[in-house]
């Protein structure tokens, strides 16, 4: 995939646990596109670096950013806020770079609202019990937070259609990234 005049605004979208981060690395590593980091007010984990997993803000600090419209999407999850810098993502798409952003179905509609040319794909689970064991297997999920987290992918299964232009089934990771990879591929539609 080769970067246009204007590049795209690529939504990549799904449950916890149904393997985005898999799914954008390896589409990252295969492409010239580039990753929009979200900017989030939830501590970093052990593992993560700031400004490569997430730009790690203070609530205050998140809210000046919406106040001042730096933010194109926003959603909170678990207690914590959530959301895309502009200037993490806009000026690379007029660049001419495809970006990629790994946001929830909230931050989703507000970018279908506002880049209604965005391209949008939800990685959905086979089942909700397949999402259960691999939420499971991470071994970083309690029970109240396995509920929460099944009842929420419900829900944005429930509304996947309606809101992508593409819904692509994680039951095998490989399958997967071949899937979202040849969408990506397919020319990009003239408004």
């Amino acid at each position: 995939m080769s970067a246009s005049p204007k590049g795209r605004l690529i939504v990549i979208s799904g449950p916890s646990g149904v393997g985005k981060s898999s799914i954008v690395d390896a589409v990252l590593a295969r492409t010239d596109a580039l990753f929009s980091v979200s900017a989030t007010t939830r501590s970093a984990r052990p593992d993560e670096v700031e400004g490569t997993d997430y730009a790690f803000m203070t609530r205050e600090q998140f809210g000046a950013l919406q106040e001042a419209g730096e933010i194109l999407e926003s959603a909170e999850y678990g207690g914590n806020l959530y959301g895309t810098p502009r200037n993490a993502a806009l000026p690379l798409v007029e660049a001419g770079h495809d970006v990629i952003l790994d946001i929830e179905n909230e931050g989703a509609k507000q970018i279908r609202a506002t880049f209604p040319s965005a391209l949008m794909i939800f990685v959905a689970p086979p089942s909700l019990d397949s999402l259960a064991k691999r939420l499971l297997t991470r071994g970083d999920t309690s029970d109240e937070d396995m509920a929460r987290r099944l009842g929420v992918a419900e829900d944005q299964m429930a509304e996947a259609d309606g809101l992508y232009d593409h819904v692509v089934v994680n039951d095998d990771l490989v399958d997967t990234i071949v899937a979202v990879l040849d969408i990506l591929k397919q020319p990009l539609e003239q408004p």
